[in-house]
């Protein structure tokens, strides 16, 4: 498990934290489990991870104005929300992992004083990608659930994206 994240998005694992074995990048088939993320949500890093997504709603920054509004804190946004989902795959899968497709849908509001605890699972593994349902809870219940598909090795293979090598100027 990780613990300790800063407001930077930096975090220590827990020494016997799982990783995947040097050579394997999310190595594993279906049903593979994922270490835990914790995040400590200080009302530092609602307002850094805010500000850094550029998104000045004064509900993720303004406690008076939150309460107002009916919450009882400023909470995360929905941008680090996905941002987080992304990274805690992708540290999982390893330095070759890239995002293929998130699909995340919001459940309660995480706030300012809580912990988010990551947790997921591979629901399917096939050649170079794979799927992993997420789910991040606080004490209220689930914040997030969804699945992010990752690539494993190149992400830009002949006949991509546009851009990507091999395909038309």
């Amino acid at each position: 498990m990780i613990t300790d994240v800063d407001a930077d998005g930096t975090g220590t694992a827990e020494p016997g934290a799982a990783k995947p074995a040097a050579g394997e990048p999310g190595a594993g088939g279906t049903s593979t489990v994922l270490p835990e993320l914790e995040i400590d949500v200080t009302p530092t890093f609602v307002i850094a991870a805010a500000v850094a997504t550029r998104d000045f709603q004064d509900v993720h920054h303004n406690r008076d104005r939150a309460v107002e509004r009916g919450g009882k804190d400023i909470f995360v946004n929905v941008l680090t929300t996905s941002g987080l989902v992304q990274r805690y795959v992708t540290d999982w899968a390893g330095p070759d992992a890239f995002v293929r497709q998130i699909a995340i849908r919001l459940g309660v509001p995480c706030y300012a004083g809580d912990k988010l605890t990551f947790s997921g699972k591979v629901i399917e593994a096939g050649g170079a990608e794979r799927l992993v349902e997420v789910v991040g809870r606080c004490s209220l219940g689930d914040h997030v659930t969804g699945t992010v598909r990752i690539g494993l090795g190149e992400p830009c293979e002949a006949g991509g994206p546009a851009g990507s090598a091999g395909s038309a100027p």
